[in-house]
């Protein structure tokens, strides 16, 4: 069944992300903030973009491709990492898993192309392939506190990874090859699970039963950006984007190695990494309680009348009864407690700079 058509008659609403179509919400966008935060939110995240390398020569063109050290991963791993320019300038994050016979990639909805062709620009007599799989493999994940406990209860895999980024795979007779990665969307445990297009709807029926034992259930694209701020994790194309260094972002721990051999963009990293700073950051932000509207993305930041940095993403937090944001801030005034000032249109109001997460993950 197409992805539109199975929603849809699950009460989905539907907005665009990046020119491609993402399920909003099931019309309960609290209650999902809820599920994701308290119990297990089954989402369809099949609009992020998958890419498969094939080939002899794929771990080490990806190697030299990317931030993060693809040669030291074994089958069953992953890392996160990043594609940045010549100059050190982020083109995309990725998610990058370590299959028997290819590299699986993981990115933002709508980038496939983009990515697709910077991958491409490097390939001269390499034996890679890079392989579009979108349309064979699509992505359900439950995230949230309880998620490991219904993944349990479907007693549909033998084990669970237990290192993020790490995955196991189950060969279903009737379903086919399911992969599951441990993969923190929220600051709470989640698991993404790619599962062949022709059993995403009984996959997902599967994963609806069990959620539902432990008060959780679908949900969708808004509430996963809330509980994203809640736990500071920037995204490509929101708060990250060509403009940017992964060390401005709050990724180099998680997506960055400077002991690995040379890629593109590394003298630049390299160099940032030696002089032990970026001139901004991205920090939380908590926003006046009574704002009516949240800023915009590039709404600026000001301190005594100089330009302190800029917002990327907001929310209203339902479960911190709190109106947040996250935003580059200048080094000179990022420390917490600082209090900056907003102007969104004629309107200023205070802004405190916070350090991230803002919410805490829950035992599940």
């Amino acid at each position: 069944m197409m992805l539109r058509q199975l929603h849809t008659a699950l009460g989905a609403r539907f907005s665009n992300l990046n020119g491609v179509e993402v399920i909003a919400d099931y019309g309960q966008v609290e209650l999902e903030a809820r599920r994701i935060a308290e119990s297990a939110a089954i989402l369809d995240l099949s609009a992020r973009g998958r890419l498969c390398l094939t080939g002899a020569d794929r771990v080490r063109f990806l190697h030299g491709q990317v931030t993060n050290d693809i040669k030291r991963l074994r089958v069953g791993e992953g890392c996160y990492a990043a594609l940045v320019t010549a100059k050190g300038k982020m083109q995309s994050d990725l998610n990058v898993y370590c299959l028997a016979d290819e590299l699986l990639l993981d990115f933002e909805p709508g980038l496939s192309g983009k990515v697709v062709k910077r991958l491409e620009q490097y390939l001269v007599a390499d034996d890679v392939q890079v392989i579009d799989v979108a349309s064979h493999y699509g992505l359900l994940s439950v995230q949230g506190p309880r998620s490991r406990s219904v993944l349990e209860q479907m007693e549909l895999f033998k084990e669970l990874p237990g290192q993020a980024c790490n995955f196991t795979k189950t060969a279903d007779p009737t379903l086919g090859e399911i992969y599951v990665v441990l993969n923190y969307r929220t600051v709470n445990e989640g698991f993404d699970i790619f599962v062949p297009v022709a059993a995403r709807e009984e996959v997902l029926g599967k994963l609806q039963a069990a959620a539902s034992s432990v008060n959780g259930g679908l949900c969708g694209w808004t509430a996963l950006e809330t509980a994203r701020i809640e736990a500071g994790i920037a995204r490509y194309g929101q708060d990250m984007d060509e403009n940017c260094f992964p060390q401005e972002c709050g990724i180099e721990q998680r997506a960055v190695s400077y002991s690995k051999g040379c890629y593109i963009g590394q003298e630049v990293l390299n160099r940032l990494h030696t002089m032990g700073h970026v001139n901004r950051q991205l920090r939380g932000l908590k926003l006046d309680p009574h704002l009516q509207t949240l800023p915009g993305k590039g709404d600026k930041l000001m301190y005594q009348g100089k330009e302190a940095g800029m917002v990327t993403s907001a929310a209203r937090s339902p479960l911190l009864s709190a109106n947040i944001a996250l935003g580059f801030v200048r080094r000179e005034w990022n420390a917490a407690g600082t209090v900056l000032t907003l102007r969104a249109g004629e309107v200023e109001t205070e802004a405190e700079v916070a350090d991230l997460p803002f919410a805490r993950a829950i035992t599940g």
